[in-house]
């Protein structure tokens, strides 16, 4: 964690989940390139509706039991490098920026490794919790990811 030059106790936080999967790194690159699906593959999130398509779009989310809406902005997508960044302008975390960018890699057998880094801003008090939950919600969501492209893959 590092403390942001000019923003008192803010902390910056990097939470990072690497995830080799079952499903080749074209399946699992094709299927995180529409910028949905993140209610079907995360338990946590109740719906998931797409606006507009590629760079500029939104996501709008809602999660489970009523606990709040999160929105995505997609920022940046580089298909020869299968990655892409998004930003989080709206969200029930008690976060004051949050960017995140997910990568695609071919791993020796052809299989997909998922890496999926988080960088938000919060408080020194909230850095450890939210850190936390991204980290199991992520990780739930590329379980849940991994499940559905080896039933159908996309």
């Amino acid at each position: 964690m590092d403390v942001v030059p000019g923003k008192g106790r803010s902390v910056l936080t990097k939470v990072t989940i690497t995830r080799k999967m079952g499903v080749s790194a074209e399946s699992a690159w094709s299927a995180l390139r529409t910028f949905g699906r993140l209610d079907v593959w995360f338990p946590s999130m109740e719906t998931c509706t797409i606006e507009g398509q590629g760079v500029g779009a939104h996501r709008h989310m809602s999660l489970v039991g009523g606990l709040g809406t999160i929105t995505d902005r997609f920022v940046a997508l580089d298909d020869d490098a299968r990655r892409l960044q998004y930003e989080r302008p709206e969200s029930p975390f008690p976060v004051t920026s949050y960017t995140g960018t997910v990568e695609v890699f071919r791993s020796f057998d052809s299989l997909a490794i998922v890496v999926w880094t988080i960088d938000f801003d919060s408080s020194p008090e909230d850095s450890g919790p939210v850190g936390d939950i991204l980290k199991g919600a992520i990780a739930d969501g590329l379980e849940g990811m991994e499940a559905d492209l080896r039933v159908a893959p996309k």
